[in-house]
């Protein structure tokens, strides 16, 4: 079972390594603006990295229970890559958010776009094993005959 998840479990530290670099550029954010919790609102440096943070703290748990469901009724190749992906953008969302409000939408563009596929792959396996499972049609086995 394991050499079956370990490239999903892989991106899913790596996610979990970068939301916490993300947590940590708040704090070090809150110290340089002298902003203490719980106040959200300061410089717009500050406003822009904060809400960097936590729209991507939004986004994880959605972009996780897809890119396990893309693994595990799909393919985890695919699924590992994309979420790879995924994980770039966000970062590359994160730092131009930092930058300037405008370098943003590039970034969460693209990564809105590998969530949309990530979707459409977990339905894609989920659909495949309802009707191989209970219905008895094996679509790929068609598709190849």
């Amino acid at each position: 079972m394991l050499d079956q998840i370990h490239w999903l479990a892989a991106v899913t530290v790596l996610g979990v390594l970068e939301q916490a670099y993300f947590f940590l550029q708040v704090i070090y954010a809150r110290r340089l603006f002298g902003i203490s919790p719980p106040k959200i609102s300061g410089p717009p440096e500050f406003e822009r990295i904060f809400r960097a943070q936590v729209n991507s703290s939004e986004y994880f748990p959605i972009f996780l229970a897809l890119l396990w469901q893309a693994g595990l009724f799909f393919h985890q190749g695919l699924a590992a890559a994309l979420g790879l992906l995924y994980l770039y953008a966000r970062y590359c969302y994160f730092m131009g958010y930092k930058a300037s409000s405008s370098e943003r939408l590039a970034p969460i563009y693209f990564s809105a776009g590998v969530l949309w596929i990530l979707i459409a792959v977990s339905a894609l396996g989920i659909l495949h094993f309802f009707l191989s499972h209970y219905v008895g049609l094996n679509i790929l086995q068609l598709l190849t005959s």
